[in-house]
């Protein structure tokens, strides 16, 4: 390559398939339960369960980045409505 150019790679989407629990256009209860189950999934199995990071793609790909800061930060309070130990 020359000077001033630069070199393009593919890039590769992933995105949450389909899901019958959340036939609708909005997705919020989507990406609310995968934030759910991914933090229920790692508690139980660890952080190195290959399985839990369907969850993980599914609501980076889903919920805004605000919500989710917000729900960490209250599971770090200890007052986020849902038991994730269960």
């Amino acid at each position: 390559m020359s000077d001033g150019e630069t070199e393009t790679k593919p890039f590769k989407f992933v995105t949450a398939g389909f899901d019958a629990r959340f036939p609708n256009q909005n997705q919020t209860k989507h990406c609310w339960q995968n934030y759910v189950d991914y933090h229920k999934c790692i508690t139980a199995k660890g952080e190195d369960f290959a399985p839990c990071r369907q969850f993980y793609h599914a609501y980076r790909s889903l919920c805004p980045g605000g919500w989710t800061a917000r729900w960490d930060d209250q599971r770090e309070a200890g007052n986020f409505p849902v038991n994730l130990n269960q």
